[in-house]
């Protein structure tokens, strides 16, 4: 990090000088990386006031992903849902972060069955009854980024798919409670991987969180398959995803070459996902969007 002097503005945007306001916080930042460890730099640490801006975009994401929970419907295509999410974003003042994203098409990922994440929408993609789906809403709004996704049983679904989609969302609970400063991301991905197996399931390794609020990908990159006392450290003002993937086989999985983005399981067995947003407080965790 940085040096500042201790009568210098904290560079958080706070105002107060530095040593009454973080020093010591990077002071034991440092003690812990001198331990071995990885920590976050400044940049991946949000202010209170970039953490405000970034509450008013999870509130638009969270709107999104309501609204499409009370129209998806089985017999809909998923270029429907693209437009949903296209039409409701716009009119709350967002723009979709999908859209153009490094040459995507559209403005939401949607997610059938053996796709593990990324799929595209599309007028020949129909919802059939005993589809398991995950809607994926990204949004901006004034230049801060949220990132969220819910998953969805169409009609009747078997108790195999249905145990599936229940199972990802335990992970997500489970790994959130293991989410608090001065703890590591390693005790959240050991948590959500160790609920997965004891189930009967693979975590998706390749496919992780990320850091989000400033930029729609920012560090930290977040697994689910690492171990309790690992990884980045956690400290109050970071902001991530925790969105593992789970699948009902193998771990493995591969990319269509064609369209460069569409991920499926390598055995065609089906996969779930639920993402949430938190941010780490001096107290837990905060969770900002769902």
């Amino acid at each position: 990090m940085s040096k500042i002097g201790r009568n210098d503005p904290c560079w958080c945007g706070s105002g107060k000088k530095y040593k009454k306001c973080h020093e010591e916080f990077d002071e034991r930042i440092a003690l812990i990386k001198n331990q071995g460890h990885l920590v976050p730099d400044h940049s991946i640490i949000k202010t209170p006031a970039q953490i405000e801006m970034i509450r008013k975009s999870c509130q638009v994401n969270i709107a999104v992903l309501d609204r499409v929970a009370e129209q998806i419907r089985v017999g809909m295509n998923t270029e429907e849902i693209d437009r949903i999410v296209y039409e409701t974003t716009t009119k709350m003042g967002g723009i979709p972060a999908p859209l153009h994203y490094q040459g995507y098409p559209k403005s939401v990922c949607t997610s059938i069955n053996e796709v593990v994440c990324h799929g595209i929408p599309s007028e020949e993609m129909i919802l059939r009854d005993g589809d398991i789906i995950n809607v994926d809403v990204s949004t901006i709004v004034d230049g801060y980024f949220s990132d969220s996704s819910r998953m969805f049983c169409m009609g009747e679904v078997s108790e195999e798919k249905r145990k599936l989609v229940q199972t990802v969302k335990e992970c997500v609970e489970l790994g959130l409670q293991q989410v608090k400063p001065w703890g590591f991301l390693g005790d959240m991905g050991q948590a959500v991987n160790d609920h997965a197996k004891a189930n009967g399931y693979s975590v998706v390794r390749e496919i992780g969180g990320h850091g989000v609020g400033l930029a729609f990908h920012e560090d930290p990159w977040v697994s689910y398959v690492t171990k309790a006392g690992e990884d980045m450290l956690m400290v109050p003002g970071m902001i991530f995803t925790i969105e593992p993937m789970v699948n009902m086989g193998t771990h493995r999985v591969v990319c269509d070459k064609t369209d460069g983005w569409t991920v499926t399981t390598a055995d065609k067995k089906p996969s779930a996902q639920w993402e949430i947003m938190v941010l780490v407080t001096e107290e837990g965790h905060e969770v900002l969007c769902y």
